[in-house]
């Protein structure tokens, strides 16, 4: 039988319809930071930046062809958070792209009996950024029982 690290990735599922869900901010969880990227190309402006030149290489790292680097265009997120309690936890980004309108895009990842401060990393990259376009607004929640115990959100967000 396989054994899981607890430091292991886990998988990020995308929901067809995201729930509203009720409020119920708990101050044992908490977003600590949060770091946007976007890799496109057509949006870069020349720079001596080091660290932004990083990041862009970064996201293309392994990819080969044209076509590779393709899919690996769009908006990066990695959320940076921490739960002081145990309890069995939901990392959601909630999400809209320039295409859809107000229509909301929804990601989660499972996080069973976790304490301690944790980074996640979300994409929105390939055929979703080709064919809807960037993500014009986000916010993350942190989901303990059906209720959002803590969240944070770009300004953009309605």
């Amino acid at each position: 039988m396989a054994t899981v690290s607890a430091l292991a990735t886990p998988p990020v599922r995308r929901l067809e319809k995201a729930d509203v869900l009720p409020l119920a901010l708990d101050d044992h969880f908490q977003f600590r930071k949060t770091k946007l990227f976007l890799n496109d190309p057509t949006t870069w402006t020349p720079t001596l930046d080091q660290t932004i030149n990083f990041e862009r290489q970064r996201a293309s790292y392994g990819a080969i062809t044209y076509m590779d680097r393709a899919q690996r265009f769009g908006n990066y997120f990695t959320f940076f958070w921490r739960a002081t309690k145990r309890a069995d936890l939901t990392l959601r980004l909630e999400y809209q792209q320039a295409k859809l309108g107000p229509y909301v895009m929804a990601k989660e990842i499972d996080y069973p009996r976790f304490k301690g401060s944790r980074q996640s990393d979300f994409a929105v990259i390939g055929d979703d950024y080709r064919q809807e376009g960037p993500v014009t607004a986000w916010r993350v929640l942190l989901i303990e029982n059906g209720k959002v115990v803590a969240l944070s959100q770009s300004y953009l967000w309605d």
